[in-house]
């Protein structure tokens, strides 16, 4: 199924504790999130990626971009 993924721009703490600018995806159907290094389309795609890994649910979805 496809499913709608919230798109967020978000400092996120490294390995060291300092804040990089990062990517947070949140899907629209349960609100599970994900967050990546760096804010190229690589990192929107790795979120979107583990979205389908992590799902809570259990499911096999495809996530694009809302």
């Amino acid at each position: 199924m496809k499913i709608k993924a919230e798109i967020h721009y978000v400092d996120v703490e490294n390995e060291n504790g300092y804040e990089v600018e990062g990517v947070m995806a949140r899907c629209t159907r349960c609100g599970h999130e994900t967050e990546s290094f760096g804010v190229a389309d690589n990192s929107i795609r790795r979120c979107l990626k583990l979205l389908n890994e992590e799902c809570p649910n259990g499911e096999n979805n495809f996530y694009e971009e809302d």
